[in-house]
């Protein structure tokens, strides 16, 4: 699913107020972490993840990573903090604009 510019405004000012609830530490994206992050992201639909890893190059490739794994989609990243979204298809919470 790709954002439109509309929606992704909508996520970033939803998600303004959010502290990361998922850390990515040196061991980087270990079973346990993903489906952590799995369920977290079923559970809120909308999460910020804190990326503890030495460079931007290692940084974007752990969100790449993470993003195609778990079929979610980057709303924007700031430093070491991404905020993802992924539509939980059971139960929306969140209702995106159209456009």
């Amino acid at each position: 699913m790709k954002l439109t510019d509309t929606q992704a405004k909508y996520l970033r000012g939803r998600g303004h107020k959010l502290k990361p609830v998922i850390v990515v530490g040196d061991a980087g994206l270990t079973a346990s972490l993903l489906a952590e992050f799995s369920s977290t992201i079923d559970h809120h639909e909308l999460i910020k993840v804190r990326i503890r890893a030495g460079d931007r190059e290692t940084r974007d490739a752990i969100i790449k990573d993470l993003c195609k794994r778990e079929s979610a989609e980057l709303v924007t990243r700031i430093g070491n903090v991404a905020l993802m979204y992924r539509p939980n298809s059971d139960k929306p919470k969140l209702l995106l604009p159209a456009r």
